[in-house]
């Protein structure tokens, strides 16, 4: 997967709604350098300061163009927005959006594979290059939640993983980047993927997961963690969820004995990973094996 930093040009789509004007205001505040939206009924206007285009193909033929879009857009509009980036040649989407029908996913991730575009989510809250930029709606500026610092932090949950940040925070350390995955039972980038990319990612020093019950996504990230130099911590949501039933997320289901937290853990153990019990024991961990 790619981290987008701050010389990639993102393209917003869905940019004239309320939480994409809102967002895109906060992005372009923070460093992320936007250069235009999409929306076919406004194209030819100007919202945020930036030009509105009827599509990200019409996007991509302006000056420049753009590496990257976010998209804010309803759910039955998500594959036909998804796919009009991809055509256009976009390198990496960012979808927000949650209830997208499995079928419309599972056609953008084979449109995102067959044009060599990455794609995180559906149901992400966005990524985070600290001190650069942010696509999507994680509080990026909200300096008691995000400062500069080594620890990369990847996470399914949007609110999981700002708990998270905080106290990395209010321990005395600070993010290099921060992937949110997403929460659906198909997503474009997994566990895995991020773990990989915060290991090549410049300034990293330590990789931070926090994880839920259901899938395997963990268990194959804690392969890849067995074979790190950095240290690896992970907390795992949702130990108290009685098997069969969803919990939260979409993707969040133990069927049988897998996927459960007990799975998980062991995994990550096996691997050398420290486990958490809580978030709020990161900062102690992260001093023991760092400091």
């Amino acid at each position: 997967m790619k981290i987008v930093r701050n010389h990639h040009r993102v393209l917003i789509q869905g940019i004239t709604g309320k939480q994409g004007t809102f967002w895109t205001e906060r992005m372009q505040d923070y460093g992320t350098q936007v250069v235009g939206g999409v929306n076919p009924k406004k194209a030819g206007s100007t919202h945020c300061k930036l030009p509105v285009y009827a599509s990200a193909k019409e996007a991509m033929q302006a000056d420049g163009g753009f590496d990257a879009s976010v998209l804010f857009i309803p759910p039955l509009g998500v594959k036909a927005a998804a796919l009009d980036a991809i055509e256009a040649g976009a390198r990496y989407l960012c979808i927000l959006t949650e209830h997208v029908p499995v079928r419309d996913v599972m056609y953008v991730m084979a449109a995102a594979a067959e044009h060599d575009a990455h794609v995180t989510g559906p149901n992400t809250a966005g990524s985070v290059t600290v001190g650069e930029c942010f696509v999507g709606f994680m509080p990026a500026f909200n300096k008691r939640i995000f400062r500069k610092g080594s620890i990369g932090v990847i996470s399914r949950s949007g609110s999981l993983g700002t708990l998270m940040c905080q106290n990395i925070t209010a321990a005395g350390f600070g993010q290099s980047a921060f992937i949110g995955i997403g929460g659906d039972p198909i997503i474009g980038t997994t566990t895995k993927d991020a773990l990989k990319a915060l290991d090549e990612f410049e300034g990293t020093d330590a990789v931070v997961i926090v994880g839920e019950i259901g899938g395997s996504m963990e268990e194959l990230a804690a392969e890849y963690a067995a074979e790190m130099e950095k240290p690896v911590f992970a907390f795992v949501a949702g130990g108290a969820a009685p098997k069969g039933k969803k919990m939260g997320h979409a993707g969040a289901i133990v069927m049988g004995d897998t996927g459960t937290d007990s799975s998980k853990n062991e995994a990550f153990e096996a691997a050398g990973v420290t486990v958490l019990d809580t978030p709020s024991h990161i900062g102690a961990a992260l001093k023991e094996r760092l400091v």
